[in-house]
């Protein structure tokens, strides 16, 4: 089974773990460059395909015909990616072993065929299975949050019933609140399969309410997501800091 996995993980990881392993980052490059998807394609070419040790695993929450929440036409795996790819380049930047389980618009659950079960649970055993074939130390899976009545905003950081996970999401909502001017706690989020079912410490991050005027121009605003990300990896790298 853990053969059939690894065979079945796809072109997405196989460049973001290769990414992450061996392709420097250009002095010069920004989230916004392009920088990202040539050093993708030389990464495919030039490196053997391999999975390497990951310090954080970055989850682009939703893809494919998972749109998650939306709002018109502005679609939450959109945001999700835009954020994750960012947040990517800035822990790269800083020397910090990340991995990308997406690296564009496709389902996780296209490249997992050998769980007999519904779409939705096929997507959410590959996410949680690469921690594992990857040997990842921190989870990171990024989402956009929705109001039924509108009102609500801001950032929210939902942890696993455990010591390491929770000090990391009180790290990141932390660095949320203060770019977000926001007061918020890190919520446990015992209901959640992927908190449940990966055994690093893992957070899920929701980075605003879609439905909310403010929030959602921050969210679709290239500036605002760079912002977003900055303030996620802030979090991250006082965690690294202080936990073994």
């Amino acid at each position: 089974m853990r053969s059939s996995i690894v065979r079945k993980l796809g072109i997405a990881i196989l460049t973001a773990a290769t990414l992450a392993w061996s392709v420097p980052l250009p002095a010069a490059a920004t989230p916004e460059d392009g920088s990202f998807e040539e050093d993708d394609r030389k990464a495919a070419v030039q490196t053997p395909h391999s999975l390497p040790v990951a310090d954080v695993l970055i989850d682009a929450g939703h893809g494919g015909i998972d749109s998650g929440t939306h709002y018109k036409d502005i679609l939450e795996k959109d945001i999700n990616l835009a954020i994750a790819r960012k947040l990517y380049l800035i822990l790269k930047s800083r020397g910090v072993r990340a991995v990308l389980n997406r690296t564009g618009d496709y389902a996780l659950s296209d490249d997992n065929r050998w769980h007999r079960a519904s779409r939705h649970m096929r997507d959410l055993s590959q996410r949680g299975s690469l921690t594992e074939e990857i040997e990842a130390k921190l989870f990171v899976s990024i989402h956009v949050n929705w109001s039924p009545k509108g009102k609500k905003r801001g950032p929210l950081v939902i942890h696993q019933k455990e010591g390491r996970s929770a000090l990391l999401a009180s790290f990141i909502q932390q660095a949320l609140n203060r770019q977000q001017n926001t007061r918020r706690l890190p919520q446990s989020g015992g209901k959640y399969y992927m908190l449940n079912r990966i055994k690093v410490p893992s957070v899920i991050v929701e980075t605003g309410f879609l439905n909310h005027d403010g929030d959602r121009a921050m969210l679709t605003s290239p500036r605002g997501q760079t912002r977003v990300a900055a303030a996620i990896a802030e979090g991250i790298f006082f965690y690294r800091c202080i936990a073994p």
